[in-house]
């Protein structure tokens, strides 16, 4: 009789719980649509377990499931979920774990499960750690189709993928991204309807953003932060920046563990709860921005050091999240000793940081790390960081606004120059006590539009965060309500809708030194667009040296958005410095984009090599410039007739269009010394100085100098200039005065560093 019951029981199990896979005698139940980019969750059954058990069941069992498909191999890992029904139960206790995998491509997929025990073995990344046990050696199939949903779902789209272009990618699409979101409140998932929580936030403004069919828990509980996300993805922004652990921080409100002195042992209902959120995230196309620590407690987990404590938090929430397809893991907001935090994490803590992350999460996720506000604190802990191949950019802080444009533009450089360009998005602005103000206080957001969102954006960087200045309503402990910031976000809108409807962003670069206007920005892909923002509209001429073709001259209102308008000059021609004309009125900012007529040939890519450019032949001298070279056919160089009182001290320049390939070179100026002048000379690209060189003092003249000016990118099409200048040192009479130099160049070298390859 019970032979025939447990025969009837299985058949039962089979039918309700579909799919399902037999393998070796036993039962992975398959939960989730089987399609590419959803997230499906493989259930196995172990021995009963507690949160609170003698065996904790996080630390002293290890379960990772390994997917394959043809080439692709994802190794995830899984974790324990009490009575695999959490979120609804708030259970403790239970036999299930899981694995989350999200697909990514169609076709079957084969998995083989390792599930083992041991003392500490969840931290240990040896294969025959501990023994096996229960459902260990467990494999099977499944088959995934293509997705099925559009718009701002993730699922759509891909999951998002660093990119050396300075940008996010999507892996379906393979559009690239830029960020616009929320900053504030750090402590967003302090949320009084999560388990174990204090309640700090109850979001109660935006109840009435909550839609019929929209996620709960336990009969209609996270109505209300789920519509506050609803409300986010309504003003069309797609990030949110969370801790996910602030004990001893700001909040002291967030912890994933089951008690907050705990550092064990997880709450299973807490993150499942979490994960209800992160998935209502996805569909909305809101990155998870996961800042895994904060300035206080950096020191909390092992004093800082990558040991049991720090590891088994990075597994957990990589074994819980990673499979979201978009992740940003910050090491730490505020990372680092300094004066008024003494006491922090080592470059090497940092480093161990970011390789544990990027080596255990399956999906090799986006890893970043938040700065502190002051530029020479970013200094000292950025620099080491420079060529890392685990992080992939920084989250900056910056306390004054008006530093934004030139620190994104520095760090750009400076990560290319050394080997990995980072994504450099602006995550939280200062004074701490203002940040982005609510619409009631300051409703035009005139100088952080400007100073901030745009600022980012026209140097490279990758999107903004707002955070909230802790002085005003609604700050970064205590929002509410992000209709505080409506206006803000909108405009947050109009600028990320420019650049995705109308540049080629990810082809582009600051080029800020083409036109004259010393307060513009300036956005170039040489020879093709130029977007130039004017904070204020003054005349403006850009140099269009180099360029061949005809432009339209079209203008975009980032207060307003829209389309593209006319303005009072419609068409420029390339080749020489032109002016933008003006826009449609004279009111505030305005940008202006430049776009060539007629099909710009793309980019071939090419091999690196050793270039030398000889002045005489391989520049074009800039006859319009105040003072003008000549021919120095028995120095085989460029220089100038000091002679002429009206060329002494003032330079001259000469130009060529770089046709190399794209990549890093060492830069070396070849110029010629004479002893009655040290002639100085400044190198530029595409108008902005790159390198300065001055002659040695000498008593011999007409000796070859070679000088080394450093490291520098350069890409096809950029312009370079090399300028230089007659002066005197007053030591070698000559008639009634004394002798000039007469700032002689021979060559520019360009010698390879190593290659930037160019991507598709």
């Amino acid at each position: 009789m019970n032979t025939i019951k447990n025969t009837f029981t299985t058949i039962l199990i089979s039918l309700l719980m579909i799919p399902i896979v037999f393998a070796q005698n036993k039962i992975v139940r398959i939960d989730g649509e089987l399609k590419k980019w959803h997230k499906i969750t493989l259930n196995f059954e172990g021995e009963d377990l507690s949160e609170y058990g003698k065996t904790n069941p996080f630390l002293d069992y290890r379960l990772n499931v390994t997917f394959t498909n043809g080439s692709k191999q994802y190794k995830v890992p899984g974790f324990y979920a009490a009575d695999g029904n959490a979120a609804e139960t708030s259970a403790e206790s239970g036999k299930i774990w899981k694995v989350r995998f999200c697909p990514d491509a169609i076709g079957e997929w084969s998995y083989t499960v390792s599930f083992r025990k041991g003392k500490a073995i969840a931290v240990s990344d040896k294969n025959d750690a501990g023994a096996p046990v229960d459902f260990d050696g467990v494999s099977g199939t499944f088959k995934i189709e293509k997705s099925n949903k559009k718009g701002a779902d993730f699922r759509a789209k891909g999951r998002l993928s660093y990119t050396e272009k300075g940008y996010l990618q999507f892996q379906e699409t393979k559009d690239y991204f830029i960020k616009g979101g929320a900053d504030s409140p750090e402590s967003f998932l302090g949320y009084f309807e999560f388990d174990q929580t204090p309640p700090s936030h109850k979001y109660e403004a935006h109840i009435q953003d909550w839609k019929s069919g929209n996620p709960t828990w336990q009969n209609g509980k996270g109505k209300s932060i789920i519509g506050a996300l609803n409300y986010l993805h309504s003003k069309k922004m797609n990030s949110v920046y969370f801790l996910t652990m602030n004990v001893q921080g700001d909040g002291k409100d967030v912890w994933p563990w089951i008690d907050v002195n705990e550092r064990y042992r997880f709450d299973c209902s807490k993150l499942d709860q979490w994960e209800i959120v992160f998935d209502h995230m996805d569909s909305l196309g809101l990155m998870l921005h996961i800042i895994t620590q904060e300035t206080e407690n950096e020191l909390l987990l092992d004093i800082g050091e990558l040991k049991t404590q720090r590891k088994l938090y990075y597994r957990e929430l990589i074994a819980r999240f990673s499979h979201h397809l978009g992740v940003t893991w910050n090491l730490g907001e505020e990372n680092g000793p300094l004066h008024w935090t003494p006491k922090g994490q080592t470059d090497k803590d940092r480093e161990a940081m970011a390789k544990y992350i990027k080596s255990h999460d399956p999906y090799k996720g986006f890893v970043v790390l938040h700065t502190h506000a002051n530029p020479k604190a970013q200094d000292l802990f950025l620099e080491p960081m420079l060529g890392n191949p685990d992080l992939d950019g920084p989250s900056f802080q910056t306390h004054h606004p008006k530093d934004i444009h030139e620190i994104t533009k520095k760090w750009i450089s400076k990560s290319t120059i050394a080997g990995k360009r980072w994504i450099a998005c602006q995550d939280e602005i200062g004074p701490a006590d203002k940040g982005a103000l609510p619409d009631a206080v300051d409703p035009e957001h005139n100088e952080i539009r400007t100073e901030v969102l745009w600022s980012n954006l026209m140097a490279g960087g990758a999107g903004v965060e707002w955070y909230f200045g802790y002085k005003y309503a609604h700050n970064d402990l205590k929002c509410e309500d992000w209709r505080s910031r409506d206006i803000l976000w909108n405009q947050t809108d109009i600028a990320l809708d420019f650049f995705q409807k109308y540049l080629p962003f990810h082809e582009m670069k600051s080029a800020d030194g083409l036109t004259d206007n010393e307060h513009d920005f300036v956005f170039a892909k040489n020879g093709s667009v130029y977007a130039v923002y004017l904070s204020e509209v003054v005349e403006t001429n850009i140099d269009l040296w180099g360029v061949t073709g005809k432009f339209d001259v079209r203008w975009y209102n980032p207060r307003t958005g829209g389309k593209l308008q006319k303005g009072s000059v419609r068409r420029v021609y390339g080749g020489k410095k032109v002016s933008i004309g003006m826009p449609p009125s004279k009111e505030k900012d305005w940008v202006a984009i430049l776009t060539n007529t007629k099909k710009v040939q793309p980019v071939v890519a090419k091999k690196l090599a050793l270039l030398e450019f000889k002045a005489m032949s391989d520049f074009s001298i800039q006859q319009s410039d105040k003072v003008v070279y000549y021919v120095d056919k028995g120095s085989k160089a460029l220089a100038i007739n000091a002679a002429n009182k009206k060329y002494r001290n003032e330079y001259a320049a000469a130009r060529l269009k770089f046709k190399g390939a794209s990549g890093v070179y060492q830069l070396q100026l070849n110029t010629i010394t004479e002893n009655d002048g040290e002639s100085d000379y400044v190198i530029k690209v595409n108008g902005s100085v790159v390198g300065k060189v001055k002659n040695e003092e000498t008593e011999k003249s007409f000796e070859r100098l070679n000088t080394e000016i450093g490291l520098i990118y350069l890409e096809e099409n950029d312009v370079i200039e090399v300028s230089s200048r007659a002066v005197t040192n007053g030591k070698i009479p000559e008639k009634d005065e004394t002798a000039w130099s007469r700032g002689r160049w021979e060559s520019l070298v360009l010698n390879p560093f190593y290659e930037k390859s160019l991507e598709e």
